[in-house]
């Protein structure tokens, strides 16, 4: 067997795991976003339904999802990600049940919650870092956002078609049914890896004290936070601004969004290779300067529609690139054992970061006008460029891949037998594969027995 064939081999199991993943993100969030333009029109029927409520059925989802990413997200380093990622959607797919039969607004906010409380995002993302190797999984996190922004454009442009066929009930029995076929994804397509690391498991305040205390995770965390708030409060007030301003009809402003995000993906994509292949602190530099200055063409957009256009362009395509990175980095510096957990942190501050953006962004816009909120959220991306600069990069950690020629009849021994060669950080076993996927030091690494136990080991990249 060639050299290049673990390779190979492993490049077939990263695409076939990012598609299965992909698409339960897809799904999931096809049927969270179909709701979000016309819910407040659709909502407002139920017996007991006031603007304040409408809103409450609309961010009780976020809330439980801030809530529950970390505990999920810890979970998972216990007892797996796929047993989890396979409870939180048949949580989801028990919100929508409730919510379908709801008759009064009460009853929908009871549902909405219990959808969000299947907080996986987190997890899904440790899966992603545990099975594709660092070399891909920049690309991999990309493919996955831009599944999930597929998603968001299409439920734009479907919901309300589908809430005029189905109804508001409708809609929330169409959420169940794509949610079950997620879990029909995980199933059959999501491999269930048996993971092991050399360090022990640490205490739940000692590992969470490491991880909030990392000066790189610190970072990545607060980035995430601006990144979405500065989102929600964006698209709190950017739709008004094209129905005003512009006199865009509601109908085409998903039109607009599809044409810019489909024009971002040409600046993303060599951006992400560049920052696979070279470096990625000037790549996300960029990104995050990117960011600002959409932000200060937004605030000095007047009533023409390519100034709007030429911004959402520009922010899109540092949104994009930054949601790609952010996840691949935050795997990387993640403490060996803790990356579930290190990611819940992560999904936590990105919901938290949705909710201050969506109060912050409404309290401005009413107080101080539209421009207000953009020249704050330019000031949120200086600070955010500011940590930049100043933090270091996580290390890029070699990895090696066996081909283990077919299912080992017992992964858990196989991945501790692994772990036992000094140098071996991490050990995952895909029996259905045929693989085991390394993370290791290559400076202490000890080739040899690495070698007696698989004499088809190879390097993960070229």
């Amino acid at each position: 067997m060639s050299r290049s064939s673990p390779r190979s081999a492993l490049v077939r199991a990263e695409v076939r795991v990012t598609g299965a993943l992909a698409s339960i993100f897809a799904l999931r969030m096809f049927g969270l976003f179909m709701l979000l333009p016309v819910f407040a029109v659709y909502g407002a029927a139920l017996p007991g339904a006031t603007p304040f409520l409408i809103g409450m059925a609309v961010g009780a989802y976020g809330l439980m999802q801030a809530l529950l990413q970390l505990p999920f997200g810890m979970l998972s380093d216990r007892v797996g990600r796929r047993p989890v990622i396979l409870a939180g959607l048949l949580l989801f797919a028990l919100g929508g049940v409730v919510a379908a039969l709801a008759e009064s607004i009460y009853g929908v906010i009871a549902g909405r919650a219990l959808q969000g409380a299947g907080a996986i995002a987190a997890v899904v993302m440790a899966l992603v870092s545990d099975v594709v190797s660092e070399d891909h999984r920049t690309r991999a996190m990309a493919g996955i956002g831009m599944s999930v922004g597929a998603a968001f454009l299409l439920a734009l442009i479907l919901g309300p078609a589908l809430a005029a066929w189905l109804g508001l009930s409708g809609l929330f029995w169409l959420s169940v049914v794509l949610a079950l076929a997620g879990m029909v994804v995980v199933l059959c397509w999501v491999p269930n890896p048996r993971l092991r690391v050399r360090e022990p498991a640490l205490p739940l305040g000692p590992r969470l004290q490491r991880i909030l205390r990392d000066p790189v995770l610190w970072r990545l965390n607060s980035g995430i936070f601006i990144l979405h708030a500065v989102l929600t409060a964006v698209f709190v007030v950017v739709p008004g601004l094209l129905a005003d301003r512009v006199g865009l009809p509601l109908a085409r402003h998903s039109l607009l969004y599809l044409a810019v995000l489909v024009a971002s993906i040409g600046v993303m994509v060599p951006l992400i290779i560049a920052s696979e292949r070279r470096s990625v602190r000037p790549v996300k530099m960029l990104a995050v300067a990117l960011l600002g200055l959409a932000m200060v063409l937004l605030a000095l957009a007047q009533g023409q529609l390519w100034h709007f256009a030429l911004a959402l362009f520009v922010f899109f395509s540092a949104f994009n690139l930054l949601e790609a990175l952010l996840p691949s980095m935050v795997g990387r510096a993640a403490p060996a054992g803790t990356r579930g957990t290190a990611l819940g942190i992560y999904s936590s501050s990105q919901f938290l970061g949705v909710f201050a953006g969506g109060a912050l962004g409404g309290l401005l816009w009413q107080n101080a006008g539209a421009a207000a909120v953009f020249w704050a959220a330019a000031i949120m991306v200086l600070a955010w460029l500011l940590l930049v600069r100043g933090m270091p990069v996580p290390v890029k950690s070699d990895s090696r891949v066996l081909v283990l020629g077919e299912a080992p009849a017992q992964p858990d021994t196989l991945a501790e037998h692994l772990l036992a060669v000094d140098g071996v950080l991490e050990a995952v076993v895909l029996p259905d594969a045929g693989l085991a996927v390394l993370k290791v030091d290559a400076s202490c690494l000890d080739q040899a027995a690495l070698e007696r136990l698989c004499p088809t080991a190879a390097p993960a990249a070229g």
